[in-house]
């Protein structure tokens, strides 16, 4: 590892994801046996295979998560929510929810604000609001990251991948804000061992990624070089 990086194991930290439209259950075995071979800190799969995903990890380490309202965020509350608990009841212990950013950018807030909040009281599971930071000014995610915090959220979440991703500015910018006090996911993008270690340092807790398995395997190329 060069020297100028501090010694991290990134395994924990990683949301092991697996959201292709084309995802298989196949695939779903191999991604939750890799996030209990590898120790990753969840496997996250659409609704519809969170009950096979919550079966094959029973009694593992890694967690299930997976997406509400996703990727766009614009179903009604009504529909997140039960989205939602469905997936719990599937046995998805943390839920990454899509603001609706329709209603932030129309001054809807208390709108926005009661949809979160609903889904955290009623499922009482980890829930990470996706702020979809590249589609935000910096004023736009001091806003939101405020509102869904006091909504009652785990971790502001930067993106679903689908319009760009993480970057280390926007992770920086959300720990300003939290100051520590809730989990920042940094999300879409992260496809390199380094760049992953960049968002680490820069404030992130936990990182989705479907290039989970190749980021070890980059770590590990680069201790044998070194």
């Amino acid at each position: 590892m060069a020297a100028d990086y501090p010694d991290i194991d990134i395994a924990p930290f990683i949301d092991h994801t697996l959201l292709i439209p084309t995802a298989s259950e196949e695939q779903v075995e191999k991604w939750c046996e890799e996030a209990d071979r590898f120790r990753f800190a969840t496997v996250c799969v659409y609704p519809a295979y969170v009950k096979q995903a919550a079966e094959l990890l029973h009694g593992r380490k890694p967690k299930v998560c997976t997406v509400i309202g996703f990727p766009a965020g614009a179903t009604t509350s009504a529909t997140k929510l039960y989205e939602a608990q469905e997936a719990v009841e599937n046995g998805a212990t943390e839920l990454d929810v899509v603001m609706n950013l329709g209603w932030l950018k129309a001054g809807k807030t208390e709108e926005a604000y009661r949809e979160i909040a609903e889904i955290c009281e009623e499922t009482g599971q980890t829930v990470k609001v996706i702020l979809e930071t590249t589609l935000l000014t910096d004023a736009e995610k001091r806003q939101a990251a405020e509102i869904f915090m006091d909504a009652g959220v785990a971790f502001l979440k930067t993106s679903t991948g689908w319009n760009g991703g993480a970057t280390v500015d926007d992770v920086r910018l959300l720990k300003e804000i939290t100051r520590e006090s809730i989990g920042i996911k940094a999300s879409g993008g992260i496809r390199t061992f380094y760049g992953a270690l960049d968002l680490i340092l820069a404030g992130a807790t936990r990182l989705g990624t479907s290039s989970s398995v190749d980021l070890l395997r980059q770590r590990d190329t680069l201790d044998r070089r070194e």
